[in-house]
C-alpha cells in the first residue's frame, strides 16, 4: 500500500474472514474509516513511514486536571478532607469525621470514595484484613487541593 492510499483510508485486511465476522457482529465500523478520522484530529506529521514500518506519534494537546465532580457526595468530600498520604485505619478515619456508626461510614463515605478512585487500600488483595488502612490516591490528592 502506498502512503497516499494509506491516507485515503484504503483498507487491506490481512484476514478477510475475520474482518467479515467482526463487521457482521458490529465490532468494527466502516472498513477504512480509521485513518481519515485520525487525520481530522491530528495531521499527517504524526505518521512516519519507513521501508518496512509505520510509526504513529500522537501529541498530547491538553493536560486534563482531575476535579471533584458533581457526583461526589458531601460525605466523600469530608473523607477526602480528613485523609492524606499517611495511611489511616477505619477507626482513625471515623474518629476524625466524628462518626460512631461503622455501617454509615462504610456505605456512605468509604465505599463511594474507593469506587471513584479518591481513596485506595494499603492491602488491596486482602480487603477485609484487620491491618487494612486507607490513603488518598493521586486523584484524591488533586481533589483535596480543589476542595
Amino acid at each position: 500500500m502506498t502512503e497516499d492510499e494509506f491516507f485515503e483510508g484504503f483498507s487491506v485486511p490481512r484476514n478477510k474472514e475475520l474482518m467479515r465476522i467482526f463487521r457482521d457482529l458490529d465490532l468494527v465500523e466502516n472498513l477504512g474509516s480509521g485513518v481519515p478520522r485520525i487525520l481530522r484530529s491530528y495531521g499527517k506529521e504524526c505518521f512516519k513511514f519507513t521501508e518496512n514500518f509505520l510509526r504513529m506519534t500522537f501529541p498530547a494537546t491538553e493536560q486534563v486536571t482531575p476535579q471533584v465532580t458533581e457526583q461526589v457526595t458531601e460525605q466523600v468530600k469530608k473523607l477526602i478532607q480528613v485523609s492524606d498520604n499517611e495511611a489511616k485505619s477505619t477507626s482513625d478515619l471515623m474518629f476524625e469525621l466524628g462518626l460512631k456508626h461503622r455501617p454509615t461510614f462504610l456505605y456512605s463515605y468509604l465505599q463511594p470514595a474507593l469506587e471513584l478512585g479518591y481513596i485506595e487500600m494499603t492491602i488491596p488483595d486482602k480487603p477485609n484484613s484487620r491491618l487494612q488502612k486507607y490513603r488518598l490516591t493521586q486523584l484524591g490528592l488533586v481533589a483535596k487541593q480543589n476542595l
